[in-house]
């Protein structure tokens, strides 16, 4: 009998705005008895729900079950900056230019594999264009280094054959009504989502065909003969079959351990405002999306609903191998943030941040999932690279054709690539790797 008491549970610091704008249209079940099923997910985001409506697909008449500690888009999936990219996207690689174009022919074929799928969820699920919305987004340049960064990524994506433009300071300043950046460059596949509507859509959409419990943490995940067993708080779940799509806290189920980077991000939300208020097109288009040219400098969007808007800028990495981070981190952040977003919208300089915090991401050394199976039965979905909102999606996906025995091309060239490799003892870990973070910030300068 293999027995695995979890280490950790989910801690989420600071209400995403995301979050807090989302209207929630589903009642809350959490488990109160003991519940069999065919399948038993772990992890209500990306990759959970992914996997669920994909065994729906595949499996028909099967009872799904899907898990999670705290609640629907209150955790890691409602907490990202909502960008569904299609083209290369490297955190860690210090600019976005394309690898060999074999590795960046497989990447972008099995992001737009997860688009399509999740382009198919929005449609059939009803979602509007302020919750999904195909629109592109742009790389941002506030510097001379970041449009020589700009200019560096357009020749790679050129030698493969995808479409971009490169903007100029009229054209971001048209677009953002800021004066703060020099160019751009546009990429049209990329998907924009409010992710916490996103995924509470989905999570609805598939209601019919799953059972979905809530504030439920797995706490012991059990092997007894052919089933698994996981222990909740007031009840268990008991299926021949587990799929894991619980990211980084993979590991406080005991699985690649000291192979997995946890990294966290932050983000601020202004209150909403209404851009004739200020004069003229101060905040520029209805909407848009920004990437920083450098990858460590600031994302920022503008989202609008009827006549208000409201503005996310989400900047800074900090390596935290405890998956925690304390409120003071966030409120320190959110006072950078404030800087960093008044150099680009002085006349919103009074336009308070409505909400702060912060949001986790995982990474491996070689850029690889932690996928596969890890026991018999047993299937893990988990570590995003930095792009939850895409390459959760489709390790869901590929998590659900695995564990049905389904043949497919794009299955085996996932189930190819090799572990994560290995980080370096602590404390070297913790030091260097936020010694490199520090650094790659630093370099960003005015891109932050």
């Amino acid at each position: 009998m293999n027995s695995h008491m979890v280490k950790r549970l989910p801690v989420d610091t600071g209400r995403s705005g995301w979050e807090a704008i989302s209207t929630r249209g589903f009642p809350l079940q959490t488990l109160e008895s003991d519940v069999r099923a065919d399948w038993l997910i772990i992890g209500a985001g990306f990759a959970g729900l992914s996997a669920a409506r994909k065994l729906s697909q595949l499996t028909p008449g099967d009872k799904i079950v899907v898990v999670d500690a705290t609640e629907v888009a209150k955790s890691t999936a409602g907490r990202n900056s909502g960008y569904m990219i299609d083209v290369p996207h490297n955190l860690s690689s210090g600019e976005y230019s394309v690898a060999d174009e074999k590795a960046t022919a497989l990447e972008i074929e099995q992001n737009r594999l997860a688009i399509s799928f999740a382009a198919e969820a929005a449609t059939e699920y009803g979602m509007s264009k302020e919750t999904f919305d195909p629109s592109g987004k742009i790389n941002a340049a506030a510097t001379e280094r970041g449009l020589s960064l700009n200019k560096n990524y357009g020749s790679s994506l050129r030698r493969i054959g995808e479409k971009h433009e490169l903007l100029d300071l009229k054209q971001m300043r048209e677009i953002t009504g800021s004066d703060y950046y020099l160019g751009g460059l546009y990429t049209p596949g990329a998907v924009m989502i409010q992710p916490a509507d996103y995924i509470r859509g989905l999570a609805r959409g598939l209601l019919p065909r799953i059972e979905l419990f809530e504030h439920s943490p797995v706490l012991e995940l059990t092997r007894q003969g052919r089933d698994w067993k996981a222990r909740s708080t007031r009840g268990t779940f008991t299926a021949p079959k587990v799929i894991l799509a619980v990211n980084g806290h993979v590991e406080s189920f005991g699985y690649f351990r000291r192979r997995l980077m946890h990294i966290f991000t932050y983000a601020s939300m202004t209150a909403a405002f209404s851009p004739d208020e200020f004069g003229g097109r101060v905040t520029g288009a209805e909407r848009w999306a920004l990437l920083p040219a450098d990858p460590m400098g600031a994302t920022v969007r503008k989202i609008s609903t009827g006549s208000r808007s409201r503005i996310v800028i989400r900047t800074r990495f900090t390596y935290n191998p405890s998956l925690d981070v304390s409120a003071k981190r966030v409120a320190e952040v959110a006072v950078e943030q404030r800087q960093s977003f008044n150099a680009r919208f002085p006349a919103l300089e009074r336009v308070p941040f409505e909400f702060s915090w912060a949001g986790a991401l995982c990474l491996s050394r070689n850029h690889v999932p932690a996928f596969g199976e890890v026991e018999e039965g047993l299937y893990s979905a988990c570590c995003e690279n930095g792009l939850g909102t895409v390459k959760s999606t489709f390790a869901g996906m590929m998590a659900a054709e695995l564990a049905t025995n389904t043949a497919s091309r794009t299955l085996e060239k996932y189930k190819a690539q090799p572990m994560p490799r290995r980080l370096p003892p602590e404390p070297l870990a913790r030091l260097g790797i936020n010694a490199v973070i520090r650094w790659q910030e630093l370099r960003a300068g005015r891109e932050g």
